[in-house]
């Protein structure tokens, strides 16, 4: 691409320009013919692609700025948007449209104390909430640390006590056996269920099957009757290992308290969580004789729950893409500075294309074409390396694979704006060069 002819020829006529003038357009204007726009485009893209080739090592360093910048976004969406996938799975696997209240509440005004420090309800409690409209199921739960023995095996576990509806308000799929009934309750049997981290390490010895074995719960024997799924660790906790009993169950044997850990709630519906949020509020400030802002307990709502995290990971994603955004712009400086010293270097050639025809419009669109491709390359090498980075990431974390074609595509016109937008000043400069006193040029 590089050319320089000797100065002692005399300058190329129509009938003996070089052949390679010829193919790039530059004797179409002698002629007198009009080659359509397609030829010219292609005869740019040609020679702009031999351009590059000739100096593909400096080609492909001009390129890495774009390169790690596009990679960067992407794979900075591909990790967030991992982890706004496991934060749906996990908070669905608390349950659908639920609230849950826990004693004592936080104010920024003075010190109440945190969320769950207090002893503030009561089954009573519980019982009024069940009758608010819209409340499908309610649980109390009265939890505890506890050993478990079976056989030799011992395991330091936490139990729940709870309603038989807790099943459903947690969304608790069993892996064998099944949930205690009503009946149970109302009995206040010795059967447990078990998660699946408990089953794993009480039974990790043995080969019996855990269904209708008899462990004991701080020295007390429970019968088991079903093994849950497991469900992970959320808000840093492990689902999987607990012991569930029944409420009267845990108040007969474990836990002789009038008060509970906290009341589970699960709505009919999705729309109808705030209102009986509200609802409930309300209720409970009646039965514990509080005034309004002075609440003695805490309502969360698993949706606003969801909505925070999804607000945390979203400025998190335009903070990182932000970052990216940089190396990018870095990358589009340094193709305009590569192509500036370009220009420079291939002055004379540019002085012979133009006194033999070409026009100033073929001298722009070849070094826009070359700056288009250096970031059209890079952008397409950054959208690989990003997906594997990504994607290596998210396997590493334990994330799910979450892909998206629109960043993706998003990624590559942002890689080739930046071409256009830095290697306009360099094209337009090259083709106002002076063909006269580019062939001075030694």
């Amino acid at each position: 691409m590089n050319m320089e002819p000797d100065s002692s020829v005399e300058p190329a006529s129509a009938t003996t320009a070089p052949a390679s003038f010829a193919r790039r357009g530059g004797l179409d204007a002698r002629r007198g013919t009009r080659r359509g726009r397609g030829f010219r485009v292609g005869a740019n893209l040609r020679g702009a692609l031999e351009a590059l080739w000739a100096n593909r090592l400096r080609s492909l360093l001009t390129a890495l700025g774009v390169i790690v910048g596009v990679a960067a976004v992407i794979g900075a969406v591909t990790l967030t948007a991992g982890t706004s996938a496991l934060i749906n799975q996990r908070v669905s696997g608390l349950g659908t449209n639920t609230l849950t209240i826990i004693p004592g509440t936080t104010q920024t005004s003075g010190a109440r104390g945190a969320a769950g420090t207090t002893q503030s309800l009561t089954e009573g409690d519980a019982t009024a909430i069940a009758a608010v409209p819209h409340v499908a199921n309610v649980s109390p739960v009265l939890g505890g640390s506890v050993q478990l023995v079976y056989g030799d095996t011992n395991w330091n576990t936490r139990t729940l006590g709870v309603y038989p509806s807790f099943q459903s308000i947690g969304n608790w799929q069993l892996a064998e056996g099944g949930w205690f009934t009503q009946s149970d309750e109302a009995d206040a049997a010795n059967v447990a269920v078990i998660g699946d981290t408990t089953e794993t390490n009480l039974f990790a010895d043995s080969a019996a099957d855990p269904i209708g074995e008899t462990m004991l719960i701080n020295s007390q024997a429970f019968r088991i009757v079903g093994v849950l799924q497991a469900k992970g660790t959320t808000a840093g906790q492990n689902q999987d290992d607990v012991v569930y009993i029944p409420f009267s169950t845990a108040q007969a044997r474990l836990n002789n308290s009038q008060y509970v850990s906290q009341i589970q709630v699960q709505v009919d519906s999705a729309p109808s969580v705030n209102g009986a949020q509200a609802a409930i509020t309300t209720l409970l400030e009646q039965r514990h004789q509080v005034a309004a802002g002075q609440d003695d307990f805490t309502v969360r709502n698993a949706a606003q729950l969801v909505a925070t995290a999804q607000t945390f990971a979203q400025t998190l994603t335009f903070l990182l893409v932000g970052i990216a955004a940089i190396s990018l712009i870095v990358g589009g400086i340094g193709i305009m500075n590569i192509m500036l010293v370009s220009v420079t270097e291939r002055t004379r050639e540019i002085g012979i294309r133009v006194a033999i025809g070409a026009r100033r419009s073929d001298i722009r669109n070849q070094f826009l074409i070359e700056a288009l491709t250096l970031s059209g390359v890079g952008g397409v090498l950054g959208i690989a390396l990003g997906l594997t980075l990504g994607s290596t990431l998210s396997v590493a974390f334990g994330l799910p694979l979450a892909f998206s074609i629109v960043p993706v595509v998003l990624a590559f016109v942002v890689s080739a704006g930046i071409g256009i937008v830095f290697g306009l000043y360099p094209a337009v400069r090259a083709s106002r060069l002076d063909p006269i006193e580019a062939l001075r040029t030694e």
